[in-house]
């Protein structure tokens, strides 16, 4: 689709017409496949589910991704233009870690459009430490995991390291400038908000998914 001046890669599977899609929006580095395949094919029966590769990720390039200061908002007003262009008023969110974070960027400017939102391994802000975890994961070869690789490898070829290497440096400038991720639209959501967290998750501590519990009225 042809969405704000970029061409992005859109999945749609079931029937959205049929009541209030989702759309998933997927992390860093993340495509519509590689963190939605079960949503895509377990919710398609029920539901309308859309998810797509965010500009600069996956078979929405070239061009590669790039980070600008406003790369989350860029992303939550990509799925918003995806919505526009498939004609569908309103619908449900659903975002996996980066995902998350442009997710409820969404729910906060989309509230009319927006009728739920499910957030999982979310993070509103980021901190020394945050910074610290993601510079010990600067080398895929080195620090990541087997299966990291073998999910985003195929993907991005050589490109995942210079990629990669280029969101840690994001994440540092983003430490520096203040630290704010979605703070302040997380403040204004009032649809019903789910908030999902793994225990063991290598990047995201527990207190960040509790922040979101605290600040958005009757989240679960």
């Amino acid at each position: 689709l042809d969405v704000n001046g970029r061409k992005l890669y859109v999945i749609v599977r079931g029937d959205v017409t049929k009541g209030p899609p989702v759309i998933c929006l997927p992390g860093a580095m993340g495509t519509a496949e590689t963190d939605f395949a079960q949503q895509l094919e377990g919710f398609a029966p029920s539901m309308g589910v859309v998810a797509f590769d965010p500009r600069g990720y996956g078979k929405s390039r070239p061009p590669g991704r790039r980070y600008p200061a406003d790369f989350y908002h860029l992303d939550a007003q990509d799925a918003a233009g995806i919505m526009d262009t498939l004609g569908i008023p309103s619908y449900h969110v659903m975002g996996w870690s980066d995902g998350a974070i442009s997710a409820t960027i969404l729910a906060a400017n989309r509230p009319a459009a927006v009728k739920k939102l499910a957030v999982f391994g979310i993070q509103g802000f980021i901190t020394k430490e945050d910074v610290e975890s993601y510079e010990g994961l600067r080398d895929v070869e080195k620090a990541w995991s087997k299966r990291m690789l073998d999910t985003h490898r195929p993907v991005y070829g050589d490109d995942l390291q210079p990629m990669w290497s280029s969101f840690c440096d994001a994440m540092k400038m983003m430490y520096e400038a203040g630290g704010d991720m979605c703070q302040k639209e997380a403040k204004l959501v009032k649809c019903p908000t789910f908030i999902l967290h793994g225990a063991k998750d290598p990047l995201v501590p527990e207190h960040h998914p509790r922040w979101f519990h605290e600040t958005i009225p009757n989240s679960k």
